[in-house]
């Protein structure tokens, strides 16, 4: 049989002859974690040019070409078409490359385990939040967070609360934090920090005790469908007796910063989160008001996928969110 036709399985007990023994994390730690040439084949394979892979990893391109055909000899079968100038991968490449990159992910994970064995955490978390959160509260969560696990590097993705639960169910973040309950099966919701939602007005507003009529004779401004902020306000007036449709007017706005400029400009008057008017109630371009009979609380929301408990980088943000946050919340916020 030729090199070239190689069955699956071959190929296979080919690539898993690069680590003496068994797949895990020791024999990965002991091979130096992910094996050089495989690194090297993976970053020609991704770019599928030798020039911008050796950029990448700081070679030389012969240095690259020279250990790709040193990979090729001793897995006996050839990687890659070579042809005008360009290169693809041959049917034997595209198995490796899917190997190689399952090793390569093996490999971080097994750094991260070891890291967290010996009482460190490092490594990239990806992470998803809703827009109040993003804004108001997350520099200061950040912060101290860094303070304890400062070789943490984070990727943020942010959203109103639909969109973060939906990068959470595709994959693309490991871990939210959102405005509320998420409503979607394979997520486990857990709250972290409480928040109260307040009516906003302009400063010269006269009435600070609304009555139900008065409510409704106003122009309210609310967040966009899918925002955590609106649905916990639109179940509060729910309870209290009040619909949407039996207000004066109801504007919609995709975020708190435009709430506010417009309650500051007379176009209304809004319920927002108390963490996201600190500057203008000690400016004086807002004032709070009270809404008889109304009161919103909410919990904000630690999102993950069911399963296992989330470990490294983002293990370690869970738990400091679900301990430490608390205590952050109580002590860094300010009264009304």
């Amino acid at each position: 049989m030729s090199s070239n036709c190689r069955s699956a399985a071959e190929t296979r007990a080919s690539v898993l002859a690069l680590y003496p023994g068994p797949i895990s994390v020791h024999n990965l730690v002991m091979a130096q974690l992910e094996n050089f040439r495989l690194k090297v084949f993976r970053m020609v394979a991704v770019h599928l040019n030798f020039h911008k892979a050796a950029e990448h990893l700081f070679l030389t391109q012969p240095a690259v070409t020279l250990q790709i055909k040193a990979l090729e000899q001793d897995l006996g079968v050839r990687l890659f078409n070579r042809a005008a100038g360009s290169i693809s991968l041959t049917g034997q490449g595209a198995i490796l490359l899917d190997y190689a990159g399952k090793m390569a992910a093996l490999a971080a994970e097994a750094e991260q385990e070891l890291d967290c064995k010996e009482g460190k955490v490092s490594g990239q978390l990806s992470l998803g939040v809703s827009t109040t959160i993003a804004q108001y509260i997350l520099p200061r969560l950040l912060g101290a967070f860094l303070a304890d696990y400062p070789a943490v590097e984070f990727s943020l993705r942010s959203g109103n609360t639909s969109d973060i639960v939906q990068l959470l169910l595709d994959g693309k973040v490991a871990i939210g934090l959102i405005e509320g309950p998420a409503r979607a099966r394979g997520i486990r919701s857990e709250p972290f920090m409480q928040d109260e939602l307040v009516l906003i007005a302009p400063q010269y507003f006269e009435v600070d005790h609304l009555s139900g009529n008065q409510l409704m004779a106003s122009s309210l401004l609310m967040r966009e469908r899918g925002s955590g902020s609106r649905r916990v306000v639109e179940t509060a007036l729910e309870k209290a007796g009040f619909k949407l449709r039996s207000f004066s007017k109801v504007m919609e706005m995709d975020s708190t910063e435009a709430i506010k400029s417009a309650v500051e400009a007379g176009l209304g008057i809004a319920f927002v989160s108390r963490w996201a008017i600190a500057k203008e109630l000690e400016l004086g371009t807002l004032k709070v008001g009270q809404v008889i009979g109304v009161k919103l609380a909410r919990q904000f929301t630690l999102v993950t996928r069911t399963g296992p408990e989330p470990h490294g980088p983002a293990g370690a943000l869970r738990e400091f969110a679900l301990g430490r946050a608390r205590l952050f919340s109580n002590s860094a916020r300010k009264p009304l």
